[in-house]
């Protein structure tokens, strides 16, 4: 059997490009579903905190936003009166796309799971959180290196 990285890798790879050739004929780029689905499950949210969620650098977000402000997909405005942070929700186009993408990943989800109990499914769902949630443990609390 092949290394756990290799495999998480792979279905990795396999589930994205399945997603991004389907969101690509909505027009949509790299990196814009998923912040679509935070913003369409969070309402309203700043940078940093989509960045955190999506796991994507803060300036990348950046770049990603201001495409999709151009393409009508969110707006971004300051909230009372911070200067410093803009918080970013979805305009009407936004919400119509941020719904195509959620029935996109849900299609896709349901052709990975098929071959799976809703026993087995949920028991990936849930090796994988604590496969995330160890990752995201910094190392030094393991006693890595020692």
């Amino acid at each position: 059997m092949e290394s756990l990285h290799y495999l998480l890798m792979k279905s990795q790879a396999l589930f994205s490009r399945r997603i991004l050739e389907q969101v690509g004929a909505l027009g949509l780029t790299s990196g814009q579903p998923k912040v679509l689905d935070f913003l369409r499950k969070a309402g309203e949210a700043d940078q940093k905190t989509i960045a955190a969620y999506c796991e994507i650098e803060p300036a990348t977000v950046g770049s990603i936003l201001l495409r999709m402000e151009n393409a009508g997909l969110v707006t971004r405005r300051q909230k009372d009166g911070n200067r410093r942070s803009l918080y970013v929700s979805l305009t009407e186009k936004g919400r119509d796309a941020a719904e195509k993408t959620a029935s996109i990943f849900r299609a896709t989800e349901a052709q990975a799971l098929s071959s799976f109990t809703g026993a087995e499914a949920e028991s990936l769902r849930a090796m994988l959180q604590a496969l995330c949630d160890a990752l995201h443990t910094p190392s030094e609390s393991k006693g890595a290196g020692k």
